[in-house]
């Protein structure tokens, strides 16, 4: 089997807009400051994600040359999430009702009338990618989704661009995260293609509850070019070829 291609692209939702900006500016720069203290865990700087840089992943492409970025880039554009988001809240308003159609005293539930909130998304905890937490080298927060919405979300997006056969079928479940830290990026001093190992255990165990953010609006889909850049403010950020708006 030859070996699949490098990706060159992602499917993404950016987590950094104007309203959520501030609360993760805040705790990620706390986090930095804590981590990378020689009085608490000494992790090396570059270690810590830029603020710029944090999304959720939906999924990877590969586009030589940008042959076939075209193409992802229209089926974007034709994605209406408000329908996506409409058609998930549905068919679970009709499972519930499927499951107690009728009240004790006889009636018939209603659905609400209301209409669906926007999607929003907390981001809690911290996590070891690796299965040992004693030698890790990529922490991550995630979402809080406890309705399930923004996975069947994710899950649709997904699905679409890779029936489209822009995106490779992964048999394993999409795992929303965002990279809080990650050894890759330290490069001193090491020999090429060795990543560097923490215990990460105490750091774990210290923001293993702790809120990166909470209820913000999640605003944009958006395909973006890997390898993030320099931002002239000093931050880093992913070089966005399109985006469309959620709500």
């Amino acid at each position: 089997m030859p070996p699949l291609p490098s990706p060159t692209h992602f499917l993404c939702l950016p987590l950094v807009t104007r309203a959520s900006r501030h609360q993760l500016s805040t705790s990620l720069s706390a986090f930095g400051a804590d981590v990378t203290s020689p009085d608490s865990f000494a992790i090396p700087e570059q270690a810590v994600r830029p603020l710029g840089t944090l999304h959720l992943t939906i999924g990877v492409m590969s586009f030589p040359k940008d042959e076939g970025l075209e193409k992802a880039v229209t089926l974007l554009k034709t994605l209406v999430p408000k329908s996506i988001l409409a058609s998930i809240k549905a068919a679970e308003v009709t499972s519930a009702a499927a499951n107690s159609a009728r009240e004790p005293d006889g009636t018939t539930k209603e659905p609400s009338g209301s209409p669906p909130p926007l999607l929003s998304l907390t981001l809690r905890g911290l996590h070891s990618m690796q299965p040992s937490a004693s030698k890790a080298s990529v922490l991550y927060a995630s979402p809080s989704d406890p309705e399930g919405h923004l996975q069947r979300f994710c899950e649709n997006l997904r699905s679409t661009f890779q029936e489209a056969g822009l995106m490779a079928v992964e048999n394993r479940p999409l795992l929303l995260h965002a990279t809080i830290l990650n050894t890759i990026y330290v490069n001193k001093g090491r020999k090429r293609g060795r990543k560097l190992l923490i215990d990460a255990s105490g750091i774990l165990d210290r923001y293993g509850d702790f809120v990166w953010m909470e209820d913000m609006p999640v605003e944009k889909i958006a395909i973006c070019k890997m390898g993030a850049k320099k931002q002239e403010d000093g931050d880093e950020a992913y070089e966005i070829e399109a985006e469309i708006d959620i709500a």
